[in-house]
């Protein structure tokens, strides 16, 4: 590793899974070192995101304590423990994401594998790289299966978040509706500012007769869906007959509620989504590929919103505000402040 570089570094630090702020601190740790096959990438900005929060409450994948948290970064790559690929991205920008099993994105520096990084172009910020994994990834990956699926339309919940927005965005450049959903009435007009034509409050007294209406309308045989709980199973008997519901997501904090006869009379079908487990399943020249397409989308349909961008001193500011307005953009740790 070159001898640039320093010995320590700060890093935010996570003690338990609770959930608590008072859980997390800023701490020194040594710079790590990559080994075979691993890279080390000086991070440039790492955001906060829905499965961030759920990681620190315990009800995400676990991890040996303690552990630096945060899941998706973008940075340089400044040393290499050798191997083809990793020996070839030093000196580049990447999108990059944390190991399975180790420290993750919310620090000065990384080892991550070389596996987990995308370069990126030319015309992509550092910010926008910063997110380019987690949500325009999981936007590409479940609008792929609408069109590859040839459905209609689709449904979506958490409509006015990050991602629903960018799923939306997709929606118009395919030419497939969505029927979105929302839960506060400032979130409808939001969508319906940016060009949505079908946005439900689920608050709403006719919700469930709307949805049913506007899916078979629309004829709208696939819903991805952020919540569970109760609205899942909403969403799920709102569905034509053979309709296929996708979870990705458990913001609600509460088992998915579905009836048994929709599975078993009408063919219905529930799924889960992971987008480390789609990664998996596809090849390497596959991930190189659908990486290309999905940063020739960034400036557009996948764009990301930000906030703010905040040193990790300020942690605990930024995931308070963050929690208390997810659809107002994204707060970026910024590790290394001009």
């Amino acid at each position: 590793m070159s001898t640039s570089l320093p010995a320590t570094m700060r890093a935010l630090e996570l003690r338990a899974l609770d959930g608590k702020l008072e859980s997390i601190a800023l701490a020194e740790r040594p710079v790590p070192r990559p080994g075979a096959g691993q890279v080390l990438v000086r991070i440039a900005a790492s955001p906060i995101n829905p499965s961030d929060l759920s990681f620190l409450q315990g009800n995400y994948v676990q991890k040996k304590l303690p552990i630096i948290p945060g899941f998706e970064a973008s940075g340089t790559v400044v040393a290499s423990g050798g191997g083809f690929m990793a020996r070839a991205l030093v000196g580049k920008r990447v999108a990059c994401a944390a190991p399975p099993n180790g420290d993750g994105t919310w620090a000065e520096y990384m080892v991550t594998s070389a596996l987990f990084c995308i370069p990126l172009q030319k015309n992509i910020s550092l910010e926008q790289g910063a997110s380019l994994i987690v949500n325009p990834l999981t936007a590409w990956a479940l609008m792929d299966m609408a069109k590859r699926g040839r459905h209609r339309a689709v449904v979506q919940t958490a409509a006015a978040s990050a991602l629903g927005r960018m799923i939306f965005r997709l929606g118009q450049r395919f030419g497939i509706p969505t029927i979105n959903i929302v839960r506060r009435q400032e979130q409808v007009e939001l969508l319906q500012a940016l060009g949505a034509k079908h946005v439900l409050n689920s608050n709403a007294i006719n919700f469930t007769s709307d949805l049913k209406k506007l899916c078979h309308e629309l004829d709208a045989s696939l819903a991805f869906d952020a919540v569970a709980g109760e609205l899942a199973g909403q969403v799920l008997s709102a569905l034509p007959r053979q309709g296929r519901l996708i979870i990705y997501g458990g913001l609600s904090q509460q088992p998915g509620q579905f009836d048994p006869r929709a599975l078993i009379f009408d063919d219905k079908h529930v799924e889960g989504f992971w987008l480390s487990t789609w990664q998996q399943k596809r090849n390497s020249v596959l991930k190189i590929r659908t990486a290309l397409h999905v940063q020739k989308f960034l400036a557009n349909e996948l764009q990301t919103e930000i906030r703010a961008r905040l040193p990790l001193a300020q942690a605990i500011s930024g995931l308070q505000q963050y929690a208390s307005g997810m659809t107002e953009g994204k707060i970026l740790f910024v590790p290394h402040p001009h």
